[in-house]
């Protein structure tokens, strides 16, 4: 049962109680928001990048002594700090976009040495990495972001990187010969995956993401590769999405899903349209399950739509269940595999008109409700694409639905669907839930701002004040936290690994240096 008091406060010095408190209300139904803050612009159903904003402009800023600069800016992107170039002294770098003492401008990223040289009493160790890898002039996507053993390791335009959890040295790289184009959320249970990449080393159109690359992550040792094209699919691979499904591999492209052994991409078997005109559309992957999603009777008048998801058996094929939207709706992201929970959406209003949908183990419907009331968006607010895992801003675990986004975090009942409590800050902060802890509260990171460094706490169902901080963020890395507000987060071992989803490769443009992955953890690194 939700605590019977005030369910929600503001995160971050100072704590008080917010006035028109949207979570609470006179005989404890919840109702609508008091007072809110406009929402960023909702990322639309075009795939799983950003949009590109249509116009450029440059504005400069002096602040705190620091110029910076807004161009050519990815939608939902907060602005990001850049430095005039100085040949500063080394040490570390202060988030106002000046040295601190003795430390380093922003036109460079500081050494992990320098990050903890500046700590301060009560902050958490930290380690940064500073990939040095020369990008093509672009935004560059960074690819899912995988734990394995004692190691993160990444895939950024043609090389995937394994970097040691401790202190975030590089442990092994490997470079392919085109750029990665895809990566499964989730490797085998022995640590195995299969990556992407494009079959020419060029940027140019028509490059087909075909090739397929299996690496041991634990070793960085290269194992099979083949063309992903099957006869007669020639020329239809320029969209794909994989999964990893135990020691199965499953690829949806161009209305089709392949599933191949991992042990040597042998081909198992294939999902196409099926008898209901279902046209399989994503795959979704798990240590044992294997989800396809499919857009079904499809017709011009999106509204006679509708949307199926199917379990099968990653080793056969043989379906297990199925389950079908209401007509008119679409699946959308995976927010759970065991149990399945996960989002749809209204196919005649993408952007907004969307619901939270819970089956129980045998795929029978047990119960959809709709956040919006409480001001959340879908995955965050990066929405859904046609890749449906995984999404971001949102997670289950000991009987929650946990979803965050700008500036809030809340906690729904997995059974029933009603909401329990939620925190929201007056700040235009990203709060995304890392974890459940102990069924009644959960792991909250908190993004940095432009002025202040993030923060990892716990947060159960009592009013404000009662929040615990797990891991103080220190003030050196805050302008490098700030640039992965929208990013790839791990929590692992009391430890928080943080990446960006995109970089760009223009460093005239963009002459401050974005940090390649950052990490913080109580104690010594």
């Amino acid at each position: 049962m939700p605590d019977p008091q005030q369910p929600w406060y503001t995160p971050g010095p100072p704590q008080q109680p917010v006035p028109g408190n949207p979570y609470a209300s006179e005989g404890g139904e919840p109702q609508g928001f008091g007072r809110q803050t406009p929402p960023p612009p909702t990322r639309r159903r075009f795939g799983r990048g950003p949009v590109v904003a249509a116009v450029v402009a440059l504005v400069l800023v002096v602040v705190a002594g620091g110029t910076y600069a807004l161009s050519d800016r990815w939608r939902d992107e907060p602005a990001k700090p850049v430095a005039k170039e100085s040949p500063g002294p080394s040490g570390s770098a202060s988030p106002s976009g000046t040295p601190a003492a003795g430390g380093p401008e922003l036109s460079r990223i500081p050494t992990t040495d320098e990050v903890e040289a500046a700590r301060k009493p009560g902050e958490s160790a930290a380690w940064i990495v500073d990939d040095r890898t020369d990008l093509p002039k672009q935004i560059n996507k960074v690819h899912d972001l995988w734990i394995v053993g004692d190691t993160a390791v990444q895939a950024l335009h043609r090389k995937v990187t394994a970097y040691r959890l401790s202190d975030g040295a590089e442990v092994w790289n490997v470079t392919l010969p085109s750029p990665v184009c895809e990566t499964p959320a989730n490797p085998t249970p022995d640590g195995k995956v299969v990556v992407f990449h494009h079959e020419r080393p060029d940027n140019e159109r028509g490059n087909q993401c075909n090739r397929m690359q299996m690496i041991d992550l634990k070793t960085g040792k290269q194992g099979w590769h083949k063309e992903l094209d099957e006869p007669g699919d020639r020329g239809q691979t320029f969209i794909v999405y994989s999964a990893i499904s135990g020691d199965t591999l499953s690829v949806a492209r161009n209305m089709v899903a392949i599933t191949y052994r991992m042990d040597d991409g042998s081909k198992l078997y294939e999902v196409s349209r099926d008898k209901k005109q279902c046209v399989p559309k994503a795959v979704a992957g798990g240590p044992a399950r294997l989800l396809v999603s499919s857009t079904c009777m499809i017709d011009i008048d999106r509204s006679k739509n509708y949307g199926q998801v199917r379990e099968l058996d990653p080793r056969t094929g043989k379906v297990l269940w199925r389950h079908r939207t209401r007509t008119g709706w679409s699946f959308g992201s995976l927010i759970s595999m065991d149990p399945v929970v996960f989002t749809t959406y209204n196919n005649e209003d993408v952007a907004t008109d969307w619901r939270i949908t819970v089956l129980d183990p045998g795929g029978k419907h047990r119960v959809t409700f709709d956040a919006r009331d409480k001001g959340f968006e879908e995955c965050g607010g990066d929405g859904s694409g046609a890749d449906i895992q995984p999404c971001r801003g949102a997670g289950v675990g000991e009987g929650l639905i946990m979803l965050g986004g700008q500036d809030q975090v809340g906690a729904y009942d997995l059974k029933t669907g009603k909401f329990l409590w939620g925190v929201k800050s007056d700040e235009l902060r990203r709060l995304y839930p890392l974890r459940a802890e102990d069924g009644r509260s959960m792991l909250v990171y908190e993004a940095a701002s432009s002025s202040r460094p993030g923060r990892t706490f716990v947060m159960g169902p009592r009013g404000a004040g009662t929040e615990k901080e797990v891991v103080k963020h220190p003030v050196a890395t805050a302008p490098y936290e700030y640039e992965m507000s929208m990013g790839h987060t791990a929590y692992v071992d009391g430890r928080l690994v943080l990446t960006s989803t995109h970089v760009s490769g223009d460093e005239q443009r963009k002459p401050v240096r974005e940090a390649r992955m950052l990490s913080f953890a109580p104690g010594s690194p």
